[in-house]
């Protein structure tokens, strides 16, 4: 299993983007949400994902990319439970929704059950 997060996992497609928030399910575990959407990607591909950080909550680009940065992180070192699971092609987007900071470690955990939540939600749909 690589832990790396290569460039064809990042979702940028305007399209993808603009389907996942017009039509686009929810689950959530507080501070973090995950919006996720079927869609149609070439090759192997399972998976289109992207991370974001309101400027609402931290004003300062410093602060929004630092806790892009963790996210991105929290995401590449648990990915393996999203594609052990998956059955067909997801775009999905990763919001950190607080303006509390949250540490590392905490933030990794509350990933493991946002995941876990989301893996529970989609084998019941």
């Amino acid at each position: 299993m690589s832990f790396s997060y290569p460039k064809h996992e990042k979702l940028k497609s305007q399209k993808q983007l603009d389907l996942l928030f017009s039509e686009g399910k929810t689950v959530s575990k507080y501070p973090l949400r995950l919006v996720y959407v079927p869609v149609e990607l070439e090759d192997e591909e399972k998976i289109k994902f992207g991370v974001s950080v309101s400027k609402k909550h931290f004003k300062l680009a410093v602060d929004r990319n630092y806790y892009k940065r963790l996210l991105r992180e929290c995401y590449r070192l648990n990915k393996h439970l999203l594609l052990e699971n998956l059955d067909k092609p997801y775009a999905i987007m990763f919001f950190y929704q607080t303006k509390e900071a949250m540490p590392f470690e905490e933030m990794n955990k509350k990933t493991v059950l946002l995941f876990e939540k989301f893996i529970k939600e989609i084998k019941s749909a």
